[in-house]
């Protein structure tokens, strides 16, 4: 890979609920436990079929959470395999971010996932005063202990920072030093979200956006921290303007996450469609180029079966560049 390259996931999101036992005041994704029917698995079946032949790779499996001791929760967990299991079967590769997840679970949904993913977003407890008052699973100490369990299971994981929930600059570098210690541990974080809060419809926290200008001055920092291997990703659908998505590239930034029709976490952004988008890098001296959910440094990291699926993915891309189902 050049160093004039910019990587993105072709995906599409299946949202087994949208229920959340969190209330954070910045979300526009949950709804409250009881209202919401779920996901059957006919109509994720149906969805997927629709997506063969569109270039699709990654089926991100995003979820609410369902509380650690509801009895609700083996029926939610078991559901969450099944789609993954589901998505292997018609030829995509999954990523499932759910939550905070047990080891056990964790465990389980290594064998049918590729990678997995959960957003440390900050680890100033100052926030369980505010933005996380409501969010039980928002305790910092608590997805620290996720992060590490991914090391210790060897599972590819993605995490990263949400900025503009009333964090300071400080709060923010603890961060990224918090990240990029259990990264040199383990060996596992393969990349990591900067991701700028951006208002929407539902929430009800009312806030400003992050500056452009900070997110640019953060990616850099970020790119100093972390080790050299983790991937620096900006979600182009939050950053406004051509001009600043290339500041941020060149500051660093030289992933684009999945892109697809919808932005589940933040629905009032519409994602970028990958053709206008590679345009716009190309006219910067940039090529947009089709990715796994999964990094070839980790390859070896998954079980046969799994590894079978990302071989057949790799020689695609390597042939054509284009992911083809």
């Amino acid at each position: 890979m050049t160093a004039r390259t910019v990587t993105y996931s072709p995906a599409h999101t299946l949202v087994p609920t949208y229920e959340c036992f969190n209330r954070c005041t910045y979300c526009n994704f949950r709804v409250d436990p009881g209202t919401h029917t779920g996901l059957s698995l006919s109509i994720a079946a149906e969805q997927l079929q629709r997506l063969r032949d569109h270039g699709v790779i990654e089926i991100l499996i995003l979820s609410g959470e369902v509380h650690p001791q509801s009895p609700d929760r083996p029926t939610w967990f078991q559901r969450i395999y099944e789609l993954c299991e589901l998505s292997l079967s018609l030829g995509f590769l999954p990523h499932t971010n759910a939550g905070i997840l047990s080891r056990v679970e964790m465990e389980c949904l290594k064998t049918v996932n590729v990678s997995m993913g959960l957003m440390l977003e900050q680890i100033t407890p100052a926030l369980l005063q505010t933005v996380h008052r409501h969010a039980p699973s928002k305790v910092p100490a608590v997805r620290l202990q996720q992060l590490i369990w991914a090391g210790e299971l060897r599972i590819p994981f993605t995490t990263g920072l949400l900025l503009g929930i009333g964090e300071t600059a400080d709060d923010r570098l603890a961060t990224l030093e918090a990240i990029a210690a259990i990264a040199e541990q383990w060996g596992h974080i393969q990349e990591v979200i900067l991701q700028p809060y951006s208002p929407g419809q539902q929430e009800a926290l009312s806030g400003e956006a992050c500056e452009i200008g900070d997110l640019i001055d953060l990616i850099a920092i970020a790119r100093s921290i972390l080790p050299s291997e983790v991937a620096l990703q900006v979600p182009p659908n939050l950053i406004q303007e051509p001009e600043q998505l290339i500041a941020c590239i060149a500051a660093g930034a030289r992933d684009l996450g999945g892109i697809g029709v919808r932005d589940e976490v933040n629905p009032d952004y519409t994602h970028p469609i990958d053709r206008t988008l590679a345009q716009t890098l190309a006219q910067a001296g940039w090529q947009l180029i089709p990715r796994l959910p999964v990094y070839p440094q980790y390859f070896d990291w998954l079980s046969e079966p799994l590894r079978q699926a990302v071989d057949r993915w790799q020689q695609q891309l390597d042939q054509t560049g284009i992911p083809k189902i």
